[in-house]
């Protein structure tokens, strides 16, 4: 039990150590990483499109 009680008030001590984002910092990086995952996930479609096509195409598809 000592051994869990250290460890907690050094993660505390850790914590508070730690330099957090305000709020208009965290709002901008979740605007970019989602306009980026918005991005590859309409070029990975477009490609599964293109790539879809042309198999088709070459195997004669349905």
């Amino acid at each position: 039990m000592n051994k869990i009680t250290g460890f907690l008030k050094e993660v505390y001590i850790e914590l508070t150590k730690v330099t957090w984002l305000n709020r208009t910092d965290v709002v901008r990086s979740t605007i970019a990483v989602s306009f980026v995952v918005i991005l590859i996930a309409i070029y990975v479609s477009l490609v599964d499109l293109g790539l879809n096509t042309i198999l088709k195409a070459i195997l004669g598809g349905r």
